[in-house]
């Protein structure tokens, strides 16, 4: 599933001309691209999809999205350990899966 997660923008800086942001998604920290919403600034919520964020959103609303998301399980599936559930449901020790670091 790819959903569009509500997280807070941490640090913002410029590359290669495009404004991009470091953004906590409660506790997973993602790089994120500022270009549809030049107005975001550090402490600011946005909604973000794809590497892409889409539109500044208040804190409550953003706070209780991630609940939500948590509560579902929703963040695990979207940023968990993707090689590890992998493995877990082929029967393989998730030792054995590759890190995934080395999977980029």
């Amino acid at each position: 599933m790819c959903l569009a997660v509500p997280g807070k923008v941490i640090g913002i800086q410029e590359r290669d001309g495009t404004r991009m942001a470091q953004v906590d998604f409660g506790g997973v920290t993602k790089n994120v691209c500022l270009a549809y919403v030049p107005e975001i600034e550090v402490g600011d919520y946005t909604i973000v999809h794809v590497g892409f964020a889409l539109q500044k959103l208040d804190e409550e609303s953003a706070l209780a999205t991630l609940a939500l998301f948590r509560e579902i399980g929703a963040l695990d599936e979207e940023f968990g350990d993707a090689w590890g559930r992998a493995a877990a449901e082929a029967g393989v020790s998730p030792e054995a899966a590759p890190p995934e670091e080395e999977a980029r």
